[in-house]
Protein backbone atom coordinates (compact mmCIF):
# COMPACT_ATOMS: atom_id res chain seq x y z
CA UNK A 1 0.00 0.00 0.00
CA UNK A 2 1.28 3.32 -0.83
CA UNK A 3 1.70 6.33 1.67
CA UNK A 4 0.00 8.43 -0.99
CA UNK A 5 -3.24 6.12 -1.43
CA UNK A 6 -6.95 7.33 -0.97
CA UNK A 7 -7.91 8.17 2.75
CA UNK A 8 -10.41 4.71 2.86
CA UNK A 9 -7.36 2.53 1.20
CA UNK A 10 -5.00 3.66 4.12
CA UNK A 11 -7.74 3.13 6.45
CA UNK A 12 -8.12 -0.38 4.82
CA UNK A 13 -12.22 0.49 4.03
CA UNK A 14 -14.22 1.38 1.63
CA UNK A 15 -14.81 5.87 1.00
CA UNK A 16 -18.45 4.56 2.71
CA UNK A 17 -16.90 3.09 5.54
CA UNK A 18 -14.35 6.07 6.04
CA UNK A 19 -13.92 7.07 9.84
CA UNK A 20 -14.70 10.50 10.69
CA UNK A 21 -11.25 10.60 11.62
CA UNK A 22 -10.06 10.00 9.14
CA UNK A 23 -11.32 12.88 7.49
CA UNK A 24 -12.08 14.12 4.04
CA UNK A 25 -9.27 13.87 0.85
CA UNK A 26 -8.68 16.91 -0.68
CA UNK A 27 -6.36 16.57 -3.85
CA UNK A 28 -4.31 19.41 -5.66
CA UNK A 29 -3.92 17.94 -9.05
CA UNK A 30 -0.74 17.68 -11.38
CA UNK A 31 -1.06 20.53 -13.35
CA UNK A 32 -2.88 23.04 -10.78
CA UNK A 33 -1.70 26.21 -9.10
CA UNK A 34 -2.99 27.21 -6.07
CA UNK A 35 -2.00 30.79 -4.55
CA UNK A 36 -3.38 31.82 -1.33
CA UNK A 37 -4.48 29.80 1.59
CA UNK A 38 -5.23 26.42 1.42
CA UNK A 39 -7.29 24.93 4.41
CA UNK A 40 -9.06 21.60 5.31
CA UNK A 41 -10.55 19.77 8.33
CA UNK A 42 -9.87 16.35 6.41
CA UNK A 43 -6.36 15.55 4.30
CA UNK A 44 -4.62 17.38 1.49
CA UNK A 45 -2.95 15.73 -1.05
CA UNK A 46 -0.61 17.95 -3.05
CA UNK A 47 0.44 16.78 -6.57
CA UNK A 48 0.22 20.22 -8.02
CA UNK A 49 1.87 23.80 -6.88
CA UNK A 50 0.44 25.52 -3.87
CA UNK A 51 2.12 29.29 -3.21
CA UNK A 52 0.75 29.73 -0.01
CA UNK A 53 0.35 28.27 3.61
CA UNK A 54 -1.46 24.92 4.62
CA UNK A 55 -3.54 24.18 7.08
CA UNK A 56 -5.00 20.57 7.78
CA UNK A 57 -6.54 19.21 10.55
CA UNK A 58 -5.55 15.52 9.62
CA UNK A 59 -2.35 14.98 7.17
CA UNK A 60 -0.86 17.15 4.62
CA UNK A 61 0.71 14.57 1.99
CA UNK A 62 3.41 16.23 -0.47
CA UNK A 63 3.75 14.05 -3.10
CA UNK A 64 6.88 13.34 -5.31
CA UNK A 65 6.57 16.01 -8.48
CA UNK A 66 4.57 18.60 -5.34
CA UNK A 67 5.48 21.69 -4.50
CA UNK A 68 4.66 23.50 -1.63
CA UNK A 69 5.73 27.57 -1.27
CA UNK A 70 4.38 28.44 1.92
CA UNK A 71 4.17 26.50 5.45
CA UNK A 72 2.88 23.11 6.53
CA UNK A 73 0.27 23.48 9.38
CA UNK A 74 -1.28 19.49 10.24
CA UNK A 75 -1.62 16.67 12.32
CA UNK A 76 0.94 14.70 10.46
CA UNK A 77 2.64 15.94 7.09
CA UNK A 78 4.53 13.27 4.64
CA UNK A 79 6.81 15.01 2.31
CA UNK A 80 7.44 13.34 -1.14
CA UNK A 81 8.27 16.47 -3.40
CA UNK A 82 9.57 19.58 -2.16
CA UNK A 83 8.80 22.31 0.82
CA UNK A 84 9.84 25.38 0.62
CA UNK A 85 8.62 27.21 3.75
CA UNK A 86 8.25 25.36 7.44
CA UNK A 87 6.39 22.34 8.48
CA UNK A 88 4.53 21.99 11.80
CA UNK A 89 3.00 19.17 12.61
CA UNK A 90 1.66 18.02 15.88
CA UNK A 91 2.15 14.24 15.76
CA UNK A 92 5.15 13.25 12.87
CA UNK A 93 6.85 14.46 9.92
CA UNK A 94 8.02 11.86 7.29
CA UNK A 95 10.52 13.28 4.80
CA UNK A 96 10.89 10.34 1.91
CA UNK A 97 13.58 9.75 -0.44
CA UNK A 98 14.17 12.27 -2.83
CA UNK A 99 12.37 15.13 -1.18
CA UNK A 100 13.55 18.79 -0.12
CA UNK A 101 12.47 20.66 3.01
CA UNK A 102 13.80 23.91 3.09
CA UNK A 103 12.69 25.32 6.01
CA UNK A 104 12.35 24.19 9.96
CA UNK A 105 10.15 21.43 10.91
CA UNK A 106 8.55 21.12 14.81
CA UNK A 107 6.96 17.55 15.18
CA UNK A 108 6.75 15.45 17.93
CA UNK A 109 8.54 12.38 16.00
CA UNK A 110 10.95 12.61 12.47
CA UNK A 111 11.48 10.05 10.23
CA UNK A 112 13.98 11.35 7.27
CA UNK A 113 14.65 8.60 5.00
CA UNK A 114 17.58 7.97 3.04
CA UNK A 115 17.97 10.40 0.38
CA UNK A 116 15.60 12.80 2.00
CA UNK A 117 16.55 16.45 3.13
CA UNK A 118 16.13 19.25 5.78
CA UNK A 119 17.99 22.19 5.14
CA UNK A 120 16.86 24.18 8.53
CA UNK A 121 16.44 23.60 12.48
CA UNK A 122 14.49 20.67 13.62
CA UNK A 123 12.50 21.12 17.01
CA UNK A 124 11.39 17.31 18.17
CA UNK A 125 9.81 16.66 21.81
CA UNK A 126 7.22 18.77 23.51
CA UNK A 127 5.09 21.31 21.63
CA UNK A 128 7.03 24.00 20.18
CA UNK A 129 5.98 27.36 20.04
CA UNK A 130 5.98 29.14 16.65
CA UNK A 131 6.56 32.83 16.21
CA UNK A 132 6.05 34.74 13.18
CA UNK A 133 9.50 36.23 12.06
CA UNK A 134 10.51 38.03 8.78
CA UNK A 135 9.18 35.86 6.75
CA UNK A 136 9.88 32.30 7.49
CA UNK A 137 9.07 30.86 11.02
CA UNK A 138 10.98 31.09 14.28
CA UNK A 139 10.94 27.94 16.08
CA UNK A 140 11.67 28.40 20.25
CA UNK A 141 10.86 25.70 22.77
CA UNK A 142 7.92 25.62 25.02
CA UNK A 143 8.84 27.45 28.57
Amino acid sequence: MSVFASASERSGGTSSGQSAKEGNLSIVATGMRIVGELTTNGVVKIEGVVEGCIRAEQEVLVAKEGLVEGDIYSRQAVIGGKVVGSVQADERVEVQPGSVVNGNIATKRLIVQEGGEVNGEVNMGSPAVVKHGEGDLQLAAKA
